[in-house]
């Protein structure tokens, strides 16, 4: 979870602790994702219970979350006392979906992704988001004092493997536009990084308060000068229902959904990699492992423990790839490359196993045995898992962890040793 949505989410429930919530109430959960994991953390911390963890894949009912049930929506009617947190982006959604069902308990929203978006007719939220476009206005023109009548790709979505992505079509659907020069906006360092591997782009970083509101300003005043490269964000277009409906790959959302270019358009690669020097990483005798994401649920660590293990037992030195606080899986030993590094690092080491996750969208092109590991969920509620919207045809080996550990662990090993 981004560190500006991990504070709000804390800020909300210390709120609503404070206010005398969580008191009295059966406290549901909707939405089983890293997300509300994350918030089943937390409140767990505050010592607060949690009744269950609402969901519309029958194929999690039946599992749990640190002894947390995940169970069907319609089993928040049976507690005469509950309230439901939402840290999901389809907060609107599955409230209607509660309301429909009959349930009149309180629904929080403990994340507002969609600060721009509202369900509401009524003055006062009129008369804020009237001021909000008049801020985000400003914004605009800020942008285009410093840059002038240059064109705006505007990124919403904090995520490694969207900007990726979207960077890698962008060369095609600026050549389609007839555009030659750009400005591009994000929301994060981290994320203009990704942009300059990809050439000498005019890049620029704005707080998500400040982004959400200038896309909200581009999209009333339907500025044509602007371009907003997410499908999700903001939901003016609604191609996600696409999915209810057919397969449609992310990299292919974005190539012809997103871009409207055709489905064979060529993905550009990055060229500003840089070379990863550590005297520890013996070469093509090292293994990294990569088990930690900010937007995918969690794969359990004993897996990772026993993958070490394995690889020690192997003759193999094994590296853990962290950032921040992030903790090196037991029996390995940290490691913190640079982006435009990471290339350089994994061939350098000759093996990655990491969560499916952004940064497995910046190695595709590494020269090494790449395995992508994938929590067994589905991509939002439609019937498509995870390994069907990311799959990564140029890794190694993708596999979904959903048999026994042990397996899992085997089946790596077995791709390792080949």
């Amino acid at each position: 979870m981004e560190p500006q949505y991990l504070r709000e989410m804390q800020e909300n429930i210390l709120a609503l602790e404070e206010s005398g919530a969580f008191r009295d109430e059966d406290v549901f959960l909707f939405g089983h994702c890293h997300a509300t994991e994350v918030m089943a953390d937390f409140l767990l911390s505050r010592n607060h219970s949690v009744k269950a963890i609402l969901d519309n894949n029958v194929a999690k009912h039946g599992k749990a979350y640190k002894g947390i049930q995940i169970v069907p929506p319609q089993s928040v009617l049976q507690s005469t006392e509950a309230r439901v947190c939402i840290s999901v982006r389809f907060y609107e959604v599955m409230k209607a979906q509660l309301r429909r069902l009959g349930f009149q308990g309180e629904i929080h929203k403990v994340i507002d992704y969609n600060t721009y978006s509202e369900y509401s007719l009524s003055d006062a939220t009129v008369e804020k988001k009237m001021s909000r476009i008049q801020s985000g206005r400003e914004i605009v023109n800020q942008i285009r004092n410093r840059h002038g009548d240059k064109f705006r790709i505007f990124c919403p979505f904090a995520a490694l493997g969207d900007i990726y992505i979207m960077m890698s079509y962008l060369p095609a659907f600026l050549k389609k536009r007839n555009v030659s020069q750009c400005v591009i906006l994000v929301s994060s360092g981290i994320l203009k990084e990704v942009v300059n591997l990809f050439g000498k782009y005019l890049v620029e970083v704005l707080p998500q308060k400040s982004l959400d509101a200038a896309i909200q300003a581009e999209l009333y005043l339907q500025d044509d000068h602007s371009f907003i490269a997410h499908q999700d964000r903001p939901y003016v277009i609604n191609l996600h229902l696409a999915l209810y409906l057919k397969l449609i790959p992310l990299r292919k959302i974005y190539c012809a959904g997103i871009f409207g270019l055709p489905v064979a358009t060529a993905m550009s690669l990055p060229s500003r990699w840089q070379d990863f020097h550590d005297k520890r990483i013996k070469e093509h005798q090292s293994v990294i492992l990569s088990p930690y994401a900010k937007s995918v649920i969690m794969l359990p660590m004993e897996l990772w423990e026993m993958m070490a293990q394995r690889c020690a037992e192997r003759g193999l030195r094994v590296f853990t790839n962290v950032n921040g606080e992030e903790m090196p899986v037991h029996g390995t030993d940290p490691i913190c490359p640079k982006l435009a590094e990471i290339k350089s690092a994994v061939e350098i080491a000759g093996v990655f196993v990491g969560l499916r996750s952004g940064l497995c969208d910046l190695i595709v092109t590494a020269k090494a045995t790449k395995i992508a590991l994938y929590p067994d969920y589905n991509y939002s509620d439609t019937q498509w898992k995870a390994i069907d919207m990311y799959y990564l045809p140029e890794f190694t080996e993708n596999i979904v962890v959903e048999n026994r550990i042990e397996d899992i662990v085997e089946r790596v090993m077995d791709v390792i040793d080949a």
